[in-house]
């Protein structure tokens, strides 16, 4: 949440002794440590973290990158979003993909929401370069095999007056560039991606390209499919 690194970069960091509590050396794991009171240092300098914890949601544009920034100088997400928060993507949809992206400051939740233990929903809208017969919906559904193991869609369903080019597909996983290599294994190829729900929430009101903070009852019920179910603490969050 303070901007240093990943958990797992700043175990590393515990482990290699570059961490300080109130001027004491800390190599373990686990270390309780008072929020507001105890002082803590990576590398000798103080972290603090940032004052207010921020939700949001996104409706991505085609040919935007999701990272906070590209070394080929390339657009990223980031270009879109301004808070003074230091808010980062809950996990990423690729280049040309569309829809609803979150981003928060907050480190427990996000890493809840792409946990494959919550088995959170994402909600897709595929069009095809050509019409999908009835038993490659029925591969979908079974599961197909990729180079890095099964893939299964939870639902896959045909959109009425697409003339069978359209499908609205569910997962519960998120895997890098999934549903375009699960349609590249079946003979088809994917020509748009969208995604138009997570965790049942949509873009809806929100043009292509913008964004709005999450409301409170928003932010709960994120936090209760996340396993938290502290209603104290969504209110202190927006107090």
């Amino acid at each position: 949440m303070a901007g240093v690194g990943s958990r797992r970069k700043n175990d590393e960091l515990i482990l290699s002794g570059a961490v300080k509590v109130n001027g004491k050396l800390v190599n373990e794991l686990g270390v309780q440590v008072r929020i507001g009171k105890d002082k803590i240092a990576v590398h000798g300098e103080l972290v603090n973290l940032e004052e207010k914890l921020v939700y949001i949601i996104f409706n991505k544009p085609k040919d935007t990158i999701t990272t906070m920034s590209d070394e080929k100088g390339r657009a990223t997400v980031m270009k879109y979003v301004h808070v003074k928060q230091r808010i980062y993507p809950v996990g990423r949809l690729d280049r040309n993909t569309t829809g609803v992206l979150l981003f928060t400051n907050d480190g427990d939740l996000a890493n809840a929401l792409i946990h494959p233990k919550f088995e959170i929903e994402k909600l897709y809208r595929v069009t095809l370069d050509r019409q999908i017969q009835d038993e490659d919906l029925k591969k979908l559904r079974k599961g197909v095999r990729l180079e890095d193991g099964l893939a299964k869609a939870q639902s896959v369903e045909l959109i009425d007056g697409s003339k069978r080019m359209k499908v609205l597909l569910a997962l519960r996983e998120g895997r890098n560039r999934e549903i375009r290599r699960m349609f590249e294994v079946i003979g088809y190829d994917v020509r748009q991606l969208d995604r138009v729900s997570f965790a049942g929430l949509t873009p809806l009101g929100i043009p292509r390209g913008n964004w709005r903070f999450l409301n409170r009852s928003e932010v709960n019920y994120l936090k209760k499919l996340a396993g938290s179910t502290s209603r104290k603490e969504i209110e202190e969050i927006y107090t």
